[in-house]
């Protein structure tokens, strides 16, 4: 979570949800919720039968599994541990898995329908109903008490608490028939708990720092709103049978959701990278296709293109064999959801997302794989929507070049097996890192010049403390350190003088604006040219005066070597990389840097490198080039 403040001008709200319907049209378009649903009532088997079809088995496998399942306690030192240590996962871990459990037996008991898993049915609802907060330790430090102890006085809306308010919500629609034949107090709790957990903080507070409705000008607004938004729909929708209510209820997600897509670029860039894709686009998808549904797509922003580069973004970032561009938070490994891809493709009639879900089900090892997890309506519309997915043509549509100019990332491939990906922006963007002018190069798809990413998630990583983590500065990213100072963090720090020329294949910027007055640095123009098996890097640069160590930094994959002075060169696999550079200028040595984090190291391995060329003979100007060709 990042509530922190950008300096931005801001341009006029598109607002493009509350332009689709007032309140009173919300009221008349909405459809009764027997009409709008797309799945089968429980005890429609022949629908359930066609639906599920070739995965049958496999759904009622999965929940077979958990038919002796232990409903782990969320004990006080798990939340607390959060305090103590930094560590989120003592307390994540049983809850996910108490709440991945139910949707799995939710979708086993749907798909077979002998009422075999009905009882840990009933046993998980009842456990997630025993917790005084479905929010997550990380999470509820915004409790007044600024604590993570959950305080049953005040209830927080958060991703996961969402999540459970939208699970919990279908199980009632599905199943309550069948509660109340077993007892109707288990439908009544989980209606009462939906209610005041989710359904009645957020009709009666504004101060949820993700529903942005009393943001101040340029305060940044992510995924979570999105995100948030679509489980508080679902809920609404599902839960509501007051007409005035539920028009309210469903009006007020629209606002808050249309301050998401007025923060979002026109040019539909994700600035937290394709890892958070599925968590930002991905959920203003599911939010959009929900709105269209209840409302027989009378309330619809599908036609906008805006919303459609928002969704072509992710077949755009990736560069092949499992790779994506991963700036920011993100990780290098691609692990987006094919069917997600395709309904977005299809809601906005792009051939290159449905063409890319295809080339993705395709090398995935489990083609009837339907992930099953908490998120019940991505999982019944991938159920509802396999086969067609099956059929999708399996084609990655790679254009010459992808620039987006608000968000300010380039990429460019050459067709000759380099792929470069670059960025301008500034500080103080989303799950921010502070790498402007940074860029990762691939050669036959394999990362060389790369962006470590991000470790497991603690206290520190959203917090004040956040910068004091490697993988977040600058001077380990691919960038230089000027005067011995790094890039600084805040939204001041940016790009000045972007630009890219489609027809000469170059991007550049003036990073100068991202370091501090330590830096004293007036210009350090970098300019990316990609050319047939070549990309020249030129740094210009002017300095107000010369104190300390200058140096270009390169992260690799594999160790460079250097094999005679102005040649370096990276090896992986049968893939090559020569970096040349003037010896007479730069002073080459390497760094290697020890992966400790299992995120990182299921990615990377053990180790990664940091290739350091320093100055020999600072001076107030000049330039550096340095050129990286496939061997």
């Amino acid at each position: 979570m990042d509530k922190r403040e950008r300096s931005v001008t801001l341009p006029t709200p598109r607002n493009l949800l509350q332009q689709q319907a007032s309140v009173q049209q919300v009221k008349e378009r909405l459809l009764p919720l027997n009409e709008w649903v797309p799945y089968p009532a429980y005890h429609n088997r022949n629908g359930w039968a066609q639906m599920t079809g070739a995965l049958t088995d496999q759904l009622i496998r999965q929940g077979e599994k958990l038919l002796d399942y232990q409903w782990q306690v969320i004990k006080a030192t798990d939340y607390l541990e959060y305090e103590r240590s930094g560590s989120r996962v003592i307390m994540e871990q049983p809850y996910n898995a108490n709440i991945n459990a139910l949707a799995r037996l939710m979708i086993a008991e749907l798909a077979e329908g002998k009422g075999r898993f009905m009882d840990q049915v009933v046993n998980g609802v009842w456990a997630l109903c025993d917790m005084q907060s479905w929010a997550l330790s990380a999470h509820l430090p915004v409790q007044r008490s600024k604590r993570n102890l959950p305080d049953p006085s005040e209830q927080i809306i958060d991703l996961v608490s969402g999540d459970v308010g939208s699970l919990l919500s279908w199980a009632v629609y599905f199943f309550k028939d069948d509660w109340d034949q077993i007892n109707p107090v288990i439908t009544q709790r989980v209606q009462q708990n939906i209610r005041k957990r989710i359904l009645e903080p957020y009709m009666q507070r504004s101060d949820y720092w993700w529903q942005a409705l009393e943001n101040k000008p340029g305060q940044l607004v992510n995924n979570w709103n999105p995100w948030c938004n679509a489980n508080v729909l679902t809920c609404f929708l599902l839960l509501e049978n007051k007409p005035d209510s539920l028009a309210a209820a469903v009006y007020r997600t629209m606002r808050s959701v249309d301050q998401f897509l007025n923060y979002i670029k026109e040019d539909g860039a994700c600035e937290e990278g394709p890892s958070y894709w599925g968590h930002a686009a991905g959920k203003l998808y599911d939010y959009l296709q929900l709105l269209s549904d209840a409302s027989g797509a009378r309330i619809s922003i599908f036609d906008k293109p805006m919303i459609r580069n928002m969704g072509e973004y992710i077949a755009r970032s990736y560069v092949g064999n499992g790779w994506v561009v991963n700036f920011a938070d993100a990780s290098a490994r691609e692990s987006s959801d094919p069917g997600l891809i395709y309904r977005y493709g299809k809601a906005v009639n792009s051939r290159e997302m449905q063409s890319f879900a295809g080339r993705l089900l395709a090398g995935k090892e489990h083609k009837e794989n339907v992930p099953v997890d908490r998120d019940l309506f991505r999982v019944l519309e991938g159920i509802k929507g396999y086969k067609e997915l099956q059929q999708a043509p399996a084609v990655l549509i790679q254009a010459p070049y992808a620039w987006y100019p608000q968000t300010e990332f380039c990429y460019m491939n050459n067709g000759s097996g380099i792929f470069f990906a670059g960025k301008a922006g500034n500080n103080n963007e989303s799950h921010n890192h502070n790498d402007i002018g940074s860029f990762n190069l691939y050669i036959d798809a394999i990362p060389f010049i790369i962006d470590v990413g991000v470790g497991t998630y603690t206290r520190q990583t959203f917090s004040n403390e956040r910068y004091s983590i490697w993988t977040m500065q600058s001077n380990y990213h691919n960038l230089p350190v000027i005067n011995g100072q790094p890039q600084l963090f805040g939204g001041q720090y940016r790009a000045r003088s972007v630009f890219f020329d489609a027809a000469q294949k170059r991007f550049g910027l003036d990073m100068a604006g991202a370091y501090g007055p330590l830096a004293a640095v007036k210009e350090w123009k970098r300019t990316y040219t990609l050319l047939k098996n070549t990309l020249h890097l030129e740094d210009a640069f002017q300095l107000s005066t010369v104190k300390d160590t200058t140096a270009l930094h390169y992260m690799t994959w594999a160790r460079p070597v250097i094999t005679r002075p102005g040649h370096i060169m990276v090896k992986k696999g049968t893939a090559g990389l020569l970096i040349q550079y003037d010896p007479a200028q730069l002073e080459p040595s390497v760094e290697p840097i020890a992966v400790t984090d299992p995120r990182l190291t299921k990615v990377w391995g053990e180790t990664v490198y940091r290739l350091v060329l320093r100055v020999k003979k600072p001076a107030l100007n000049g330039k550096y080039a340095i050129d990286f060709i496939k061997q």
